[in-house]
């Protein structure tokens, strides 16, 4: 059984136990999260899919930390100008671990 839900707005494949990285939610770590934006859900060859989400569909999750990821370098160069400008960024993330799956 598998869903894919949408979060941040990207979307994702969960299945249960599945452990994750979103981008950063209000939730504390520890917490329960209850993700109800499922797009389409697969069980045991079943598939339903929503319109746009499927209706009384959620996905229960453990929020088990948030984080910021690796750093990464964006530079930028004008050609012909002498102009470079260095820029670093780190994105911040939640960690989620899937419970259930219900639909």
């Amino acid at each position: 059984m598998f869903a894919i839900i949408e979060t941040g707005g990207k979307q994702y494949r969960v299945e249960e136990g599945l452990e994750l990285n979103v981008d950063l939610l209000k939730v504390e770590a520890g917490n329960k999260l209850s993700i109800d934006s499922v797009l389409l859900i697969e069980k045991d060859g079943d598939t339903k899919i929503g319109d746009p989400y499927v209706k009384g569909a959620k996905v229960e999750c453990e929020v088990l930390s948030n984080f910021r990821g690796k750093k990464i370098v964006v530079f930028h160069k004008l050609p012909k100008k002498d102009s470079r400008k260095t820029q670093g960024h780190r994105q911040d993330y939640t960690q989620l671990k899937v419970k259930s799956i219900t639909a």
